[in-house]
């Protein structure tokens, strides 16, 4: 998929971006028929309407509404949008708003994606060159990361199975001469995975541990990622609504892997290790049941009162591992919970750190760029509800209060470490909006990748 700026020509186009308060201005310094011409289509520089004025020769220059700044708040990247839906030909950029360069671009480049797999789509046809004070091709790694990201999650579980997504990571480590191993299968119980191995060992694809390294110097950055391929449930089956979206269950394992390519093409200097427990929590006559127990790659026993609770397991051996290196900050991104839904919507992505310091400089890198992020607690009171008694931890408490926070607290009882931050994502994008269609979603981590600089050097 081809995400990319356009070449400068002579014959490009310019847009000239009008918002509502300067549209009077605007169009009165047009010559008259072209003033005339934006009044007939009722431009007033709405977010994201378009029109195309007349020349001698042709048309001689588009005008695009930049709306207000709720407008462009309620309808982030509208403005690169409208100029993707532009007829095939190519632009240029009169100016840039003050800060809104990057958004306005990279929005741009976003509505180029079309996930084109198994079915031929209409791919926009406006080409734009990288305006002045931009920079393309930083713009067009992120852009590039993202369809990573979203081409992972789009694809079906038959196509995209622990094994498929082992090749995934395979391919993205030989673009940048990283390096990979796994363990899988019965393997897995012989070098101490037991909760990945338990989870996996249902499904006809046999479970794994990806594991990714690239870089030699700088802070030691881990990621690790959510990658259930598909979750039936187990014994504790779905119902068919809730089954329907489960492909994009390693929405965490495709969110790291798009943050890890922008990483690595960035050249950022870190000691970067991606983790990635793929597994398919399917049903079998070897199933993990509820009420069994089961003991930890930290030794920790966690009784089970939930097989759809799956996904707090496999990442819990994945986060002890992690933890045994002490890495400068460990990262954790996962399609974890309906709670975070609730409690943030499916916009946003929710995220918990008892570091103060890293949750400050992400929240303003998520405004920064348009990738938005709100903090939850740790709220140390409701440790009680994950201790069942008859083991260490419970992975699916009763009562269906604070889903989300019991997840996250599980999580952080493997992940010791100083430094923790926990992402509980919904990866998907409901209904098409400017520069994300309906689908698989990156979320958090373009306001990562712009925290990460300050972050690994405090």
């Amino acid at each position: 998929m081809s995400m990319k700026f356009a070449q400068a020509g002579s014959d490009a186009l310019p847009i000239q971006l009008i918002s509502p308060e300067s549209c009077a201005d605007a169009l009165a310094a047009l010559p008259e028929a072209q003033a005339s011409w934006a009044s007939f289509h009722d431009f007033k520089g709405q977010l994201g309407r378009s029109v195309i004025l007349p020349g001698e020769d042709g048309p001689s220059r588009v005008l695009i509404g930049t709306g207000d700044a709720t407008d462009r708040a309620r309808k982030r990247f509208a403005i690169g949008a409208a100029i993707a839906a532009l007829p095939e030909a190519t632009y240029t950029l009169d100016a840039l708003p003050n800060g809104q360069g990057d958004e306005i671009t990279l929005g741009y480049l976003f509505a180029l994606y079309r996930f084109d797999r198994y079915r031929d789509q209409t791919r926009p046809k406006a080409r734009l060159v990288a305006p002045d004070g931009v920079e393309a091709a930083r713009l067009e790694r992120i852009a590039g990361a993202e369809a990573l990201t979203r081409d992972l999650i789009n694809t079906p579980a038959e196509d995209m199975g622990p094994d498929a997504l082992e090749q995934a990571v395979r391919t993205l480590a030989d673009t940048f001469g990283a390096d990979v191993q796994t363990i899988e299968g019965e393997a897995l119980l012989a070098q101490n995975f037991p909760l990945i191995h338990t989870v996996g060992r249902a499904a006809a694809r046999a479970p794994r541990l990806i594991e990714m390294t690239w870089g030699a110097a700088g802070p030691a950055l881990t990621l690790v990622g959510k990658g259930v391929c598909f979750d039936t449930g187990g014994l504790n089956l779905k119902p068919g609504a809730s089954m329907g979206l489960m492909k994009k269950d390693m929405g965490g394992a495709a969110n790291v892997l798009g943050l890890a390519r922008m990483i690595m093409g960035e050249g950022m200097e870190c000691r970067l290790r991606v983790l990635i427990p793929a597994v398919e929590n399917n049903v079998s006559a070897n199933s993990f049941r509820p009420g069994d127990i089961l003991t930890a790659r930290n030794g920790m026993s966690v009784e089970i009162n939930n097989t759809d609770a799956e996904g707090r397991l496999v990442l819990a051996d994945a986060l002890a591992l992690a933890s045994e290196t002490l890495p400068d900050l460990l990262i954790c991104m996962a399609t974890l919970t309906g709670a975070a839904r609730v409690a943030v919507g499916p916009d946003i992505a929710p995220f918990y750190t008892d570091d103060a310091a890293l949750a400050v400089t992400l929240s303003l890198s998520a405004t920064k760029v348009a990738d938005p992020v709100w903090r939850l607690p740790f709220h140390d009171a409701y440790e009680p509800m994950i201790e069942p008694g008859i083991a260490d931890l419970d992975n699916s408490p009763s009562g269906g209060m604070a889903g989300s926070i019991t997840a996250a607290l599980f999580l952080r009882r493997f992940a010791q470490v100083p430094r923790f931050a926990h992402f509980d994502i919904y990866g998907w994008q409901r209904s098409n909006a400017p520069g994300r269609p309906k689908g698989g979603v990156g979320q958090g981590i373009r306001a990562l990748f712009d925290a990460l600089p300050e972050v690994l050097k405090s």
